[in-house]
């Protein structure tokens, strides 16, 4: 059993506008700590990614689930999907959804799991993993981090490039963008220039040498992205940014691994 401490609440929140909530895991590392996004809808709402899954991610947003939910999985790392079996309607690109009707990816929270590459990686990004876990409390006093593991939840609809995410007043194309993984993809709303990345760029420390990841997609994923006239970033880690933003990160990736 765990000697961390426990958490009084697992999950934060923020109101970024009348419709959109960003919500994430204050107590897990940077590395993993995922931004879950709600939006709004007419006639639906919109869940965009779901965390780790160490606590319940629907009993935290039970205030904000007045409308059918519809729940997009960027890509079908552990962090992304943890709460994905709670929500009745599933989407990812068909690239990863087979993955998560038995997932056996990789799901750890002990540091002695983590690859040394990986732990050279982020200490390097500035974000070293010091503890025995990639967690700091606990949702309660029986949780052991050592058991965790991730839900089967297999995807109820696959979403590929050009495809429509509809909530009714708000219409989101699918965006295929691999190179982080195979099947990563981003929702991208035209009429406002609003993109969520996923995990395809975000303002931090870019992870391409994961297993699944293809360098060689990912910088023509950047390629695409530099086309795109976006107002607003909202990313699968750190704060959102904008289109100049978009365009340093992407262009700094290039100049490292397009060459």
């Amino acid at each position: 059993m765990s000697k961390l401490q426990i958490a009084e609440r697992w999950f934060d929140r923020k109101k970024i506008d009348s419709a959109l909530t960003l919500l994430w895991e204050p107590f897990v590392h940077p590395l993993l700590r995922c931004n879950i996004w709600h939006l709004r809808g007419r006639d639906a709402d919109l869940l965009i990614d779901t965390g780790l899954g160490i606590a319940s991610l629907k009993n935290e947003i039970a205030d904000l689930l007045e409308k059918p939910l519809v729940a997009v999985a960027t890509h079908v790392h552990y962090d992304h999907v943890g709460g994905l079996h709670e929500f009745p309607q599933r989407l990812m690109h068909p690239l990863e959804a087979p993955r998560m009707a038995r997932y056996r990816e990789f799901a750890r929270l002990d540091r002695a799991a983590l690859p040394a590459d990986l732990i050279t990686v982020m200490a390097d990004a500035g974000q070293p993993i010091d503890g025995e876990f990639l967690i700091s409390a606990v949702p309660d006093a029986g949780y052991d981090p050592l058991r965790y593991r991730i839900h089967d939840a297999p995807v109820t609809r696959t979403i590929a490039d050009g495809d429509v995410v509809d909530i009714g007043d708000r219409h989101f194309e699918v965006m295929h963008l691999p190179g982080h993984s195979p099947g990563s993809i981003g929702l991208w709303e035209a009429a406002t220039g609003v993109l969520f990345s996923g995990d395809a760029i975000y303002d931090g420390a870019l992870l391409d040498d994961l297993p699944g990841s293809d360098r060689g997609d990912y910088v023509r994923t950047m390629k695409r992205l530099l086309q795109l006239p976006v107002t607003v970033v909202h990313g699968g880690h750190e704060p959102s940014f904008g289109r100049e933003r978009l365009r340093e990160i992407a262009l700094a990736y290039l100049a490292a691994r397009d060459g």
